[in-house]
């Protein structure tokens, strides 16, 4: 059933042609109810109108949620003592779990913390207004990260009884921050001429989880929530590789922004430069060892330090980044976009863009907008 739902969200999106697959998707999933009006508008006599379970189907085939998180218990209706930002808390030695729900439309709901907080959209949707830029729709799958002091302004505009928003908010100590911040540029400044110094940043607050992220939020959830008498110690250990994947995954967005402007001036930026310089070519990392002049091995435990990553995953980030560019032209094809790539298996490349993107190339070329 999966290819034929995929076929038929393809169908509407082609017909109405006012969405792009996401704002399809987007809308769908938070109101079903949607998405079985277009099915019944754009196939009125087929047996599928009869079947609303399809909506889902049709979503999750077409382009289904990166790396959501665990499902929670809702709160018993009997235990909410407020429908809009209901409010649980587990608090541990150095961080509180908070887990939000609203049950009703509502705009305009201010929110502080006087702690750094990690935010992940559980389910439903929001639409945040941060840093004074423009507001964006906070959806599953999700993280959004914001300083201490800082107002979040969230407006709910699908909420419901039957279709509540769930996000989780975990505040974590000022003290424990500064601690593993002081720990990384410690331990993780192993060359001096290209010291630099670790810290949180707020350039890119909103973004989608990866599977890391995703699997030490779980787990922070499980062992906040349990009845483990050791559980700030479980706690203190996911937490601190959170904060340290975070911070990496900020500097490597750094250097990679910085390496347009200035590609040799470290290494660091130096293999970047190269690496993207060399997207289309093979890229050996033996080649790349080289240029840095470190040992293959002591090349991947320096790549993987400084961004959390290893150099081939960083590769293949970058050459799905310019799939998706040169998918954008229909006249290309999906074994000509592989070979651009530097993939010289197309199979490879398939399974690879899958993996990330949750659909097939193919699948994803039909759905662009021309």
């Amino acid at each position: 059933m999966v290819r034929g739902a995929a076929a038929v969200a393809v169908g509407i999106v082609n017909r109405f042609k006012s969405y792009t697959i996401t704002e399809f998707c987007n809308s769908a999933r938070s109101k079903p109810e949607f998405l079985y009006f277009l099915i019944a508008q754009s196939y009125p006599d087929h047996l599928i109108v009869r079947s609303f379970s399809l909506a889902s189907a049709i979503i999750n085939s077409i382009v289904p949620v990166k790396n959501p998180l665990n499902k929670i218990d809702l709160t018993h209706p009997k235990y909410l003592q407020t429908l809009v930002e209901n409010r649980r808390i587990f608090n541990l030695k150095n961080c509180e779990l908070n887990i939000f729900e609203s049950y009703q439309e509502t705009y305009r709901v201010p929110l502080t913390f006087s702690d750094f907080v990690i935010t992940s959209m559980v389910r439903g949707k929001k639409v945040m207004h941060l840093f004074d830029k423009p507001a964006f729709d906070y959806l599953p799958g999700e993280t959004v990260i914001v300083p201490a002091n800082e107002t979040m302004v969230i407006d709910f505009p699908e909420a419901q009884a039957a279709n509540p928003t769930q996000c989780i908010a975990l505040a974590v100590d000022a003290a424990y921050v500064t601690d593993t911040l002081h720990y990384l540029n410690r331990y993780y400044n192993t060359e001096r001429q290209e010291e630099h110094q670790w810290r949180l940043q707020f350039n890119k607050y909103h973004f989608d989880n990866d599977t890391e992220v995703t699997d030490l939020i779980n787990k922070i959830i499980r062992v906040c929530s349990s009845g483990d008498k050791a559980k700030s110690i479980f706690a203190d250990l996911n937490l601190k590789e959170l904060l340290i994947r975070l911070v990496q995954s900020q500097h490597l967005q750094q250097i990679a922004e910085e390496t347009e402007c200035h590609s040799n001036r470290t290494r660091l930026h130096f293999v970047l430069h190269y690496i993207h310089e060399h997207l289309t070519q093979k890229i050996a990392v033996d080649s790349l060892s080289r240029k840095a002049y470190l040992s293959r091995n002591m090349f991947f435990k320096w790549f993987r330090e400084q961004f959390g990553i290893t150099p081939l995953e960083y590769i293949n980030r970058e050459r799905l980044k310019l799939a998706k560019q040169l998918l954008a032209d229909k006249k290309n094809s999906i074994s000509s976009v592989s070979l651009q790539c530097g993939f010289n298996d197309v199979n490879y490349f398939v399974r690879l863009f899958k993996k990330a993107e949750g659909i097939t190339p193919g699948m994803y070329q039909q759905c662009i907008k021309e």
